[in-house]
């Protein structure tokens, strides 16, 4: 993914078209020469890796570096390789170090105290920029850091050709730019020298990032330890705190007086509220004993 980022950012700077008659020569150039110098003052002192020291005549390379490893400590491999990183002249762009909880249990030791077990796995990834000359030297440190090496790639893209081609391009700019400004002051004359300036400053900024790319390197690391580890922490026994107030029989008792107090008046109410209900009721009820107590007579009168 880095790769692909520095080959557009070249392929941005070199591809762009007009520029401004002397920033787009003179940009090309200075990332020739500073390419050049950063190169020179490489020392092949790198015994962990010919590619992180490589030098060759007249050749610029862009380096990055990826490296995936396990280690005793992450938390304290971290800091050690912050600070290499800050002693050779570089900085730290990114560090997200995390700890996966792979599983957690409590454990009662006493009616009020308890003990939390994490079984847990930390991991870091971390990216940063060291000055190209001191991408070999910061290697063999973090190598001193590994337990296990899972893997490790190292690039180096081969950038001269496309910094010669910027080059090249610098001077048809300057010829572009002298035509235009030999052209009659019209609206569209100030079009062009305004997209002249537009382009130019978006290519300025591209060979601005192709420098830092070959003068910085960039390396992306993924540490690890290899085995669970256990943090045991004190806390209180919070279910026996639970068995303490989980029943009071005089809170119960009192509580249930008060909700049968509150069921009476609903009741009432509820009563209350079908009063017409009752009164046909009782009409009803009313109306057939009178009639059953008409009855009863007549029957006695027929029996005699």
């Amino acid at each position: 993914m880095k790769t692909t980022y520095i080959r557009l950012s070249i392929a941005t700077a070199l591809l762009l078209g007009t520029y401004s008659c002397k920033k787009g020569e003179v940009s090309a150039t200075d990332m020739e020469k500073y390419a050049t110098a950063d190169s020179a003052s490489v020392v092949s002192s790198d015994s962990i890796s010919s590619v992180a020291s490589m030098k060759v005549k007249d050749k610029q390379f862009i380096k990055t570096a990826d490296i995936n490893m396990e280690v005793k400590d992450v938390y304290e491999a971290t800091i050690s390789i912050e600070k290499s990183v800050q002693e050779l002249g570089g900085f730290v762009t990114h560090s997200n170090l995390n700890s996966n909880v792979v599983s957690e249990d409590t454990y009662n030791t006493s009616s009020d105290n308890a003990m939390l077990v994490k079984k847990y796995q930390t991991e870091n990834r971390m990216q940063m920029r060291i000055p190209t000359n001191k991408l070999g030297e910061l290697l063999t440190l973090i190598n001193d850091k590994k337990l296990f090496l899972n893997s490790r790639s190292i690039n180096a893209e081969d950038v001269t050709s496309s910094i010669k081609y910027a080059e090249l391009e610098g001077k048809r700019i300057k010829k572009t730019s002298e035509n235009i400004s030999q052209l009659k002051a019209n609206k569209d004359k100030v079009q062009l020298d305004d997209n002249n300036m537009s382009e130019g400053n978006q290519q300025q900024l591209a060979n601005m990032d192709v420098t830092d790319n070959l003068k910085y390197s960039t390396i992306d690391i993924y540490i690890k330890e290899p085995k669970l580890r256990i943090a045991e922490i004190a806390i209180i026994n919070t279910k026996n705190i639970d068995n303490k107030y989980k029943f009071n029989f005089i809170y119960s008792v009192k509580e249930a007086f008060v909700e049968g107090y509150y069921l009476i008046q609903r009741i009432l109410v509820g009563l209350i509220m079908i009063w017409p209900v009752l009164l046909i009721g009782a009409v009803i009820v009313y109306f057939l004993r009178k009639r059953k107590s008409i009855k009863k007579p007549e029957q006695n009168i027929s029996q005699l």
